[in-house]
């Protein structure tokens, strides 16, 4: 009976150590992690972003498009696709959606920021609010698609120190 109970402890010890960071569940996010809102306050945002942040020792990945840009239909669509960038990206920053529309241009927060090149535009923040990039997603593209080395190579770079391996 006692080396079962050995046995069962290898082999959930072994099992603890090779399963990934646990996974993120979208549903656990919050909401200015998942969609674009015109309605939502995006310093109240960035806010509870670098509060996270702080909390967790991750940086903050923010995400500027809308609801209407294509591309950001197509980031958003590639992520769900490959998985392991989804929770690298989930794991390492905190995200944080801010929309632009013709509804609501969020022109105070966008004057906070660097110039957008285009849609989906990205920034990385520090958790003490530091802005340290300013991209371009064109930048993660091979021909017309999201390249999954692209976007691993660029978390890997702008991850915080906190949470390299």
């Amino acid at each position: 009976m006692k080396s079962f109970a050995v046995l069962m402890l290898v082999i959930f010890t072994s099992f603890l150590l090779t399963t990934p960071a646990a996974a993120i569940n979208a549903d656990d996010l919050p909401k200015y992690s998942k969609v674009y809102d015109d309605k939502s306050d995006p310093f109240k945002d960035a806010n509870a972003a670098i509060k996270l942040a702080q909390q967790t020792q991750r940086n903050v990945l923010i995400e500027i498009g809308g609801n209407w840009c294509t591309w950001c239909k197509k980031m958003d669509a590639f992520l769900v696709e490959n998985p392991e960038v989804y929770q690298k990206l989930h794991n390492e920053f905190v995200l944080l959606k801010v929309s632009v529309s013709d509804s609501n241009e969020n022109e105070a927060f966008m004057k906070s920021l660097p110039p957008v090149l285009g849609y989906p535009h990205m920034y990385v923040s520090t958790s003490s609010g530091k802005m340290i990039l300013s991209k371009d997603t064109a930048e993660l593209l091979v021909g017309e698609q999201y390249s999954k080395k692209q976007w691993l190579a660029f978390l890997n770079k702008w991850q915080s120190s906190a949470t390299k391996g």
